[in-house]
């Protein structure tokens, strides 16, 4: 398919612009000299009906969860009920500006602490900050707080435990704190090696980062003995709520002895995810770290029955983002909560655990388990028995594309050594068994494929508009402009497949 720039035609436009009955008034009156461009500017010269006809051609390329099938492992790529959607975009919210008078947005702020009310009953918590934009955001939130607590009774602790299994934003949100990023090492099970915890975990250690069940989507079976060393030696617990879709209406984080919670609410709340967001990483905590929350939160005066912003006092650990979060992402995430209930949000958890084992069960005749165990609510399964065929994990991925399905995720976790060429499968509870089957029916088809003929998946996928790009030279060579695209094709001697609509 060509670029907007390939079809432009010298002379043709897509608009026209009445005259001009202004000549006395310049430009450089009227903008500041920074704004006004002295160079001029490589725009596409084409109609309206074909610049229309483009993007709208571009848009069928995309693939998302409204097409089919995005079983992500470690994301929660779940169905978006759309009356949340509805409800969000009602005007009341849409127009509502973050810097409005507190009396004319009481609805929003009452939303907002209601949602703090419901989340902290979810988790167990006490209380929670709506600030942080995102996941990683809320990661770096929860360890500005757990730094605080410390500097606070002049506790300087500056190391951070995190398991070989967690996301690669924990030990990079732990760093930029300050803190020095000590790994613990899983055990044959694929959880925390207790032993190693329990020798790793001292009076310099902040506490410990841990997502359960955990990024191989593995329930911690040690959770009281990984509770009780952190807690001995005066650390914190910090529950990476990334995998909270197996544990909705089961387990409560707080009960289980968390102190800092952060929550993924563009994931587990059913509000979109992907794309660059919008996005919310909300951060709960017990009851001692309430005081080093960001400021400001919202708070109810009942005597003057008003809802207001309250600043969080001077242990607080500042602002961490401008005004309240990404709210409509709150507003989804209200609706879906009330529309779902307790029975609700436990079936959503039930039914995602049930899918992980029913894919797990139908797969590991044909693709090893990581750990051959029961799993949570995504499985994690291998394709290091092909590679014998000289076919990789990644081939395996770019042939269920030949089918018209969006590949799990591949090579995350990537501990060895039981963790390796990984496919990692999170069904959610939004996927029926008919499409839980067809997914079997191709990995099965797959299967046979790398071993009577290895070159249809080395050679995959046959049948998207691009074919296999080059990892290591996109990286190098970044197309940033067209003229960038025009040079590599040029010099990569590169046709693009061509595509009929």
């Amino acid at each position: 398919m060509k670029l907007i720039f390939e079809k432009s035609i010298k002379g043709r436009d897509g608009y026209s612009l009445p005259q001009d009955l202004f000549n006395e008034i310049k430009i450089e009156e009227c903008l500041p000299e920074y704004a006004i461009s002295k160079d001029k500017k490589l725009l596409s010269e084409i109609s309206e009906v074909d610049v229309v006809r483009h993007f709208t051609k571009l848009s069928k390329l995309n693939y998302g969860l409204d097409d089919g099938f995005y079983p992500l492992g470690s994301c929660t790529m779940k169905y978006n009920p759309k009356i949340n959607e509805k409800l969000a975009s009602l005007s009341n919210f849409v127009y509502a500006h973050p810097l409005a008078p507190e009396e004319t947005v009481q609805g929003c702020l009452e939303i907002v602490y209601n949602l703090n009310k419901l989340l902290c009953e979810i988790t167990g918590m006490d209380e929670y900050t709506m600030a942080p934009a995102a996941g990683a955001h809320g990661e770096l939130t929860g360890n500005l707080i757990m730094r605080k607590y410390f500097v606070d009774r002049g506790d300087l602790r500056h190391k951070m435990l995190i398991p070989d299994s967690a996301h690669g934003t924990n030990p990079a949100s732990a760093a930029m704190c300050g803190f020095q990023v000590v790994e613990v090492k899983s055990n044959e099970k694929g959880t925390v090696d207790l032993k190693i915890l329990a020798e790793l975990m001292d009076e310099d250690t902040v506490g410990l980062m841990l997502t359960n069940p955990n990024t191989v989507g593995l329930f911690d079976e040690g959770i009281e003995e990984i509770e009780k060393i952190v807690h001995d030696k005066g650390g914190l617990l910090y529950y990476d709520g990334a995998n909270l879709n197996a544990s909705l209406g089961i387990i409560k984080p707080g009960d289980a002895g968390f102190d800092v919670v952060h929550l993924n609410l563009h994931k587990t709340f059913s509000t979109p995810h992907g794309g660059g967001g919008p996005g919310a990483g909300v951060i709960g905590v017990k009851k001692d770290l309430i005081p080093y929350l960001p400021t400001p939160n919202v708070a109810f005066d009942p005597e003057r029955k008003k809802y207001y912003l309250l600043d969080a006092g001077e242990k607080s650990i500042g602002m961490v983002r401008a005004f309240w979060s990404n709210f409509s992402v709150l507003l989804k995430t209200y609706a879906w909560i009330l529309s779902m209930g307790p029975d609700g949000l436990f079936n959503a958890s039930e039914t995602s655990i049930i899918n992980a084992n029913y894919v797990l069960a139908k797969l590991k005749k044909y693709y090893k388990p990581a750990y051959d165990r029961y799993c949570g609510h995504e499985c994690t399964v291998t394709g290091r028995e092909y590679k014998k065929y000289g076919v990789k994990t990644l081939d395996i991925a770019k042939r269920i594309m030949d089918y018209g399905m969006h590949p799990p995720t591949i090579y995350f976790p990537h501990f060895e050594p039981y963790a390796e060429e990984t496919i990692m499968v999170e069904p959610t509870e939004s996927e029926s068994k008919e499409m839980l089957d067809k997914f079997v029916d191709i990995m099965i088809k797959i299967s046979d494929e790398a071993k009577t003929n290895p070159e249809l998946l080395t050679t995959a996928p046959h049948n998207t508009p691009i074919r296999r790009t080059n990892d290591a030279l996109a990286v190098k060579r970044a197309i940033l402009t067209y003229d960038d695209e025009l040079k590599l094709k040029d010099e990569l001697n590169y046709q693009e497949k061509d595509i009929n609509f």
